[in-house]
């Protein structure tokens, strides 16, 4: 064979072999602001596949002209990896800076029709009074995908609420649970569970609210598994892994005990996340003492937590509501009385101050206040929902604990406002409806969730 045949017999061998270029991610989701102290901040990007992940970051000038410029102070790089999915960490940054960032994907600049910039918490303590600050707060977002939505009740819609939020200029964003709904099509395997995750948080009218301030979350059954589920759930692990992958918290559960559940700092108030899924006991279980929501091991942290906790606010987490009386559907009354009670037991045997309760799930808003006999009143906003259908006649519309003026039935989300000197501090309670609207106000000075000295 001739020497110039071969040759060509061999090109051609190796053209029909090769391998096409690999084609350069793009951007789906995010950037979204996780979790933000004093000296770190979290970028959370997710891909079309996997690519690297690049922030440039630095200082907001205070005269800002011309073009971002490209030498920057810091850069970081990342791998997106499962789900196209990448979490940097932006580490030793100044307290009480604002930043601005550039964000590349394989060497492409990423541009979004809105600044990219986060900031770190100020140094305070004991330097000044605490800063006030906002958290918006919401549960219950239920993006619609016809393919797969119940024919006769899609479920979601008014996604505009997203933008009203963003306009509050929240200091942090605290999702409560059901931050999405798992499907039946999406709940029997892995792959469904991410699908989901990936669906919601790929709305365009979510990504500002996103981009703008730290993000937290726990969450609730929908977006942990079927409707009502519990400990005996057998993807529970995947749905944990999953969860852990969308939401960059600073921990979750502790070692050898698995879960969401954890606590963070937010200027002057201490915020305590709890898992009411992965260690839940079965709602149709004996009904005894044996019966939980938190687990042994969560339940103990807790409580050693709030104890150890020397702020002024202490704002406990749940899914599902803790303090309705009222044993409908998933209220703690009606699920883990025993545990609930066993709780607001140790809250005061330990005297300890400034507890405050937060929850979603029940499709509805409403302030919750319990008279406690020789202890400070303990309240709970419950805000619900976001995007997912409201109650409009809930089960236990006569429930005697709400403050009067306080039961929305609409698609609404909330704020906490803290402020004041650090001897007065005070906490404002708001929900607002889907345009942006106030509905009601509630506020509760710290002095009144303290025992006499």
């Amino acid at each position: 064979m001739r020497p110039a045949l071969l040759a060509l017999i061999l090109a051609l061998g190796a053209s029909a072999t090769a391998q096409p270029a690999r084609q350069p991610a793009g951007l789906v989701a995010g950037p979204m602001l996780g979790p933000a102290t004093t000296r770190e901040a979290t970028v959370w990007v997710m891909a079309d596949r996997p690519g690297a992940v690049t922030v440039d970051y630095r200082p907001v000038e205070q005269d800002r002209t011309g073009a971002f410029r490209p030498a920057l102070p810091g850069r970081l790089t990342a791998l997106a990896g499962h789900d196209g999915i990448a979490s940097i960490v932006v580490a030793n940054l100044e307290p009480g800076t604002r930043y601005e960032y550039a964000l590349e994907i394989d060497g492409r600049a990423v541009e979004r029709p809105y600044p990219l910039e986060f900031r770190t918490q100020p140094l305070w303590q004991p330097r000044t009074d605490p800063p006030a600050f906002t958290v918006a707060v919401g549960s219950c977002a239920f993006v619609n995908e016809e393919p797969y939505d119940r024919p006769e009740e899609p479920g979601g819609g008014g996604y505009g609420i997203f933008d009203a939020m963003t306009a509050r200029r929240p200091d942090a964003m605290l999702w409560l649970g059901d931050n999405t709904y798992l499907r039946e099509v999406d709940y029997d395997s892995p792959d469904g569970i991410a699908h989901r995750y990936r669906h919601t948080r790929s709305l365009p009218e979510m990504q500002r609210l996103l981009a703008t301030a730290p993000n937290y979350a726990t969450w609730d059954d929908h977006d942990y598994g079927p409707n009502n589920a519990d400990r005996a759930y057998v993807l529970k692990s995947a749905s944990l892994e999953t969860f852990r992958r969308y939401w960059p918290n600073m921990t979750a559960g502790l070692p050898g005990v698995p879960g969401v559940f954890t606590q963070f700092r937010f200027g002057d108030v201490d915020f305590f996340l709890l898992d009411n899924r992965f260690h839940r006991s079965p709602n149709g279980a004996p009904a005894d003492s044996s019966r939980t929501v938190l687990g042994r091991a969560q339940r103990e942290w807790l409580l050693d937590a709030l104890t150890s906790s020397r702020t002024p606010f202490k704002v406990v987490v749940v899914g599902g509501q803790f303090l309705n009386p009222v044993p409908v559907f998933e209220t703690y009354s009606n699920v883990a009385p025993e545990e609930r009670q066993g709780i607001m037991d140790e809250i005061a045997s330990r005297r300890i101050e400034g507890v405050v309760f937060l929850s979603g799930d029940r499709h509805h808003t409403e302030l919750i206040r319990i008279e406690r006999r020789g202890h400070y009143p303990l309240v709970e906003f419950t805000s619900s929902p976001l995007t997912a259908w409201p109650a409009r006649r809930p089960r236990d519309a006569d429930n005697p604990d709400r403050v009067e003026g306080t039961l929305v039935t609409e698609r609404n989300f909330g704020t906490l406002s803290f402020d004041g000197p650090r001897a007065a501090r005070t906490l404002t309670m708001r929900a607002y409806d889907a345009a942006g609207t106030m509905l009601w106000e509630h506020s509760v000075a710290a002095a009144d969730l303290r025992y006499p000295d």
